[in-house]
């Protein structure tokens, strides 16, 4: 019942936020005009607030129109290239004749939408061709689609390199990182011609033994059926997805808020003052970063069980027990691929030496095919969005990138 009483709780509230926003759009238009505008102000401010408070389960717009290129603004077209049920494989298509560096952005399965990456992408556009891995909402997937467990993602990350092609790039931020490196060894052993000529791995979990966060904590004191009991859902069956057994992104979401609460108070208490006092630049740029994060999406439960299960309980990949289709993973089969690993110094969710463990795990690449970051100043989100990345981790990524190209 676990996902219908939440459903029974938005579906009631929903048109109260709905209302609360429509009300604070028509108090902006007659507060100037007014006598009582600092009252109307302060009225206003609760009311968008509180309308914008929700979550969604839409993805939201990548919103990358153009990119610089030189001394222009190259307009950016999106595309789908190839198609499953579980994802688009999205090409951000330049309006450019030049020649550039094919590049998969593989994003994380954990409750947010791949748009969650568009400072990544947007930053990567300048120098590369981006195509990102558009995962969908397991609540839109039909049952007849089938399962989506582990195995099916790495599965996807495979088709999807070959369909760029040879000498592609790949980056993976955070969660699939594990999937990456499974999937690059993967194609490495069987010789694939398709197999990427770099890999940067990004805040991953390659093995939460290493520096446990608080995250690996939980993972490590309850049993896997305790997982499959308290936080797997089903879809009700008025959505495509109807009868589907979920990990509700709403759980994530709830999750994500309840590590860093109280900052997320502060974050709208400083909103209804910048309403309040009609600071606008300040208040776009909070309703843009929730109008994000409150965006979820559900999780096959065969991928999140056996995602918690191999990575988080078990540590397969680091201890070399991961199969892929019932074969051993073998990172040591890569030998030609540049992997480049790189950490936050302040990351709450991947500690300091978990992403690194790949270096170790690739045993047969030379030394001048590995290299390692550890981005001072900034925690997990840093690693791959925002100033640090674009002025610091960014230009090391196309260094990576320009040398095994």
């Amino acid at each position: 019942m676990l996902y219908q009483i939440y459903q029974a709780q938005a579906d009631f509230v929903d048109p109260l936020r709905t209302i609360a926003r429509n009300t604070s759009r028509l108090l902006r238009i007659v507060t100037p005009q007014t006598p009582y505008g600092i009252f109307l102000r302060h009225f206003n401010a609760a009311l968008e607030v509180f309308g914008h408070s929700g979550t969604s389960h839409q993805r939201p717009s990548y919103r990358i129109k153009g990119v610089p290129i030189g001394n222009s603004l190259v307009p950016v077209t999106e595309e789908v290239v190839h198609s499953t049920p579980f994802a688009n494989l999205l090409h951000f298509k330049k309006d450019s004749d030049r020649k550039q560096p094919k590049v998969l952005v593989v994003a994380p399965l954990s409750g947010h939408f791949s748009t969650l990456l568009r400072h990544t992408i947007e930053v990567l556009l300048r120098d590369h061709d981006v195509f990102v891995t558009d995962w969908a909402n397991a609540r839109d997937v039909p049952v007849s689609a089938g399962r989506f467990g582990f195995d099916e993602y790495v599965e996807h990350v495979i088709d999807f390199i070959r369909v760029l092609g040879p000498r592609s790039h790949i980056v993976g931020v955070c969660q699939p990182t594990v999937a990456v490196l499974a999937a690059v060894s993967v194609m490495a052993e069987e010789d694939d011609a398709a197999t990427p000529r770099s890999m940067t791995l990004m805040a991953g979990p390659i093995d939460t033994r290493r520096n446990p966060t608080h995250v690996n904590v939980l993972a490590k004191t309850k049993k896997i059926d305790w997982f499959e009991e308290k936080m797997i859902g089903i879809v009700p069956w008025r959505y495509k997805g109807g009868g589907r057994r979920v990990y509700p992104g709403f759980m994530q979401l709830t999750a994500f808020v309840s590590m860093n609460l109280d900052k997320h108070i502060s974050a709208h208490m400083r909103q209804y003052r910048n309403l309040a006092v009609q600071d606008g630049s300040s208040a776009e740029a909070h309703r843009n970063f929730y109008d994000e994060y409150l965006a979820v999406m559900d999780l096959p439960a065969e991928f999140y069980l056996e995602t918690v299960e191999k990575i988080f309980m078990q540590h397969q990949l680091a201890v070399g027990e991961l199969t892929y289709k019932g074969k051993p993973v073998r990172p040591s089969a890569i030998r030609k691929t540049f992997l480049f690993t790189v950490e936050g110094e302040r990351d709450d969710i991947c500690g300091l030496g978990q992403t690194a463990a790949a270096l170790d795990l690739c045993s047969n690449l030379r030394p001048v095919l590995k290299r390692h970051h550890v981005q001072t100043g900034v925690g997990h989100y840093g690693v791959f969005s925002g100033r640090r990345w674009e002025n610091e981790i960014y230009p090391l990524v196309r260094e990576v990138i320009q040398f095994s190209a």
